[in-house]
């Protein structure tokens, strides 16, 4: 009897380890999933909140007649608007590519043109998580329009490319150049005229973790007055 609950005892001690390792992997499950939910929900979730406040005060601001606007996520003086998008689409330009900047809506690649001036005016924007503004940048074709807004001027460019047409390395910063020129012979790059006032936006090339960026160029075609 006495042998028999001593074989009982050792049993359960032997289980107890292996108890709470299943409890310990169910626990690290939980949190890589709670993890995950946040990147990929949760980021975008409150990015939009800040792209909508972000674009509420600049608006505000340049109905009280002041053309940059300082924001807790940066300095800005555009909007983006994508009709392919859809009519409610618009979020906010931060000057530099900082993650607040990002979080906020599209970075302006520090160095580059300004809206409608002569060069490149190159944005950065996620493609997934933090709001994603470009996550459907793989459906624009050659042609669609992109609206910038500024407090005096709306200037349109229109896409030289489709959204998909270039995957470039991370490193390759050749595409936010004045004028970019593809290494690569024959590849996807604006038409090599000087004088151009052109747009570039940049993004990851997948909607997981890649290095990787697609790039969609375009072309001023019309400016007018911000009503």
């Amino acid at each position: 009897m006495l042998e028999s609950m001593s074989t009982t005892t050792q049993a359960r001690r032997g289980r107890r380890p292996v108890f709470w390792a299943g409890i310990t992997l169910v626990l690290a499950g939980l949190a890589v999933l709670g993890y995950v939910a946040w990147e990929f929900y949760g980021t975008t979730y409150v990015s939009k909140r800040h792209q909508h406040d972000a674009t509420s005060k600049i608006e505000r601001a340049w109905g009280s007649g002041r053309t940059e606007v300082r924001t807790e996520f940066g300095s800005a003086k555009a909007l983006i608007e994508i009709p392919r998008f859809g009519k409610d689409y618009r979020i906010p330009v931060l000057e530099g590519t900082s993650d607040r900047a990002l979080g906020a809506g599209f970075g302006h690649f520090d160095g580059t043109a300004g809206p409608g001036e002569v060069g490149n005016f190159a944005l950065a924007g996620h493609r997934i998580t933090h709001g994603e503004p470009l996550r459907n940048l793989p459906e624009l074709r050659e042609g669609d329009k992109i609206r910038v807004l500024t407090r005096e001027m709306t200037y349109v460019y229109a896409l030289t490319s489709d959204g998909d047409d270039l995957v470039v390395p991370f490193a390759s910063v050749w595409v936010t150049d004045p004028l970019p020129d593809n290494p690569e012979p024959g590849g996807v790059e604006p038409a090599q005229k000087k004088g151009q006032r052109l747009i570039t936006l940049t993004t990851c090339s997948e909607l997981f973790h890649t290095d990787n960026r697609m790039i969609a160029f375009g072309r001023l075609v019309a400016e007018k007055p911000t009503p």
